[in-house]
């Protein structure tokens, strides 16, 4: 064999090792990652189930609470909102003229009436 055909046959050996190093190495890596994802999601799960548990005990004691003190709706007892802008505006007095806050000035500074 010649010197050239050596050093070709350890390159390309060489070459072949490290990709299939590189190919395990990735794979390890990858499983890992979806490893990391099953235990992520089971943590998930497992919030999820206290939370139901949490709203469960909490519905249980607002049950539990109405059988013990009467709760009535005051929302149907109310008065409609007025839509009319009289209806809004009826029992509140009229702005007068007389106690009308001067325009450009400041309040207080005696300025914007029009008076030097």
């Amino acid at each position: 064999m010649s010197r050239a055909s050596k050093l070709t046959l350890l390159g390309t050996s060489a070459f072949a090792l490290g990709t299939v190093a590189l190919v395990h190495w990735q794979q390890q890596a990858e499983k890992e990652a979806m490893h990391a994802g099953v235990i992520r999601d089971m943590e998930q799960q497992r919030i999820k189930r206290e939370r139901q548990l949490d709203f469960e005990m909490q519905r249980e004691l607002e049950n539990e609470y109405k059988k013990l003190q009467t709760v009535r709706d005051v929302t149907d007892q109310m008065d409609p909102v007025p839509t009319k802008p009289d209806a809004l505006t009826a029992g509140l007095p009229r702005p007068s003229a007389a106690g009308s806050i001067p325009v450009g000035g400041a309040i207080g500074t005696g300025t914007g009436t029009g008076e030097k």
